[in-house]
């Protein structure tokens, strides 16, 4: 027997929202459009608010307009790194975005899945981590529970439903391995040797 699902059982699983209703209603109708406005031109007013609604957020860490975080209390995000404008930090579980990241524009984290051989159609909930160094390219779509490796890169357009390896770059759907990333070595001068270094 195939059996069907039933919307009107939905429920939402072992979700647990991690905040007081009080505060999630005052970061959706003020926080948000906050963070949201493309008037404030600022990162530093936005670093301050998500970190007033418990983000744990680095120094230097730059935020476009038009970023949208779904619960910032369930966000972390190390120093020096960037989101793009329109990026989507989805996250019903945590999101940790590890120092000198860049996510780009329109770029998409999704913590939740739901359980399709569920008749009430549960949610699946996996946290998303994002470590040091990583690219990930405009439009990309990270899936729940993955680890986007050390420097690795995911290219635009790109849907990452497994682990990337550092070092990595990733493009297509599902993304695959194109090819090994080189990161050109700085001496004590500032100089840009010319020999990059290559990790295989």
């Amino acid at each position: 027997m195939r059996g069907s699902v039933d919307l009107s059982t939905f429920n939402i699983g072992d979700y647990e929202c991690g905040a007081p209703v009080w505060v999630r209603s005052l970061w959706f109708f003020v926080g948000l459009p906050i963070l949201r406005s493309p008037l404030l031109p600022l990162s530093n007013v936005r670093r301050w608010l998500l970190r007033r609604f418990g983000a744990k957020v680095g120094v230097g860490v730059t935020i476009r307009p038009d970023v949208r975080v779904k619960n910032p209390w369930r966000l972390s995000i190390g120093d020096h790194s960037m989101l793009g404008e329109d990026a989507w930090i989805d996250n019903l579980a945590d999101v940790h975005i590890a120092e000198h990241v860049c996510i780009s524009q329109g770029a998409y984290l999704c913590t939740g899945n739901h359980d399709w051989s569920s008749p009430s159609f549960r949610y699946r909930l996996e946290p998303i981590t994002v470590e040091r160094g990583a690219w990930i390219g405009a439009r990309c779509v990270i899936l729940p529970g993955i680890t986007v490796g050390e420097h690795s890169v995911v290219t635009a357009g790109s849907v990452l439903n497994r682990d990337s390896e550092a070092f990595e770059i990733y493009a297509g759907n599902p993304a695959t391995r194109v090819r090994t990333r080189s990161i050109q070595t700085v001496d004590p001068t500032g100089a840009i040797a010319r020999k990059p270094v290559m990790r295989w």
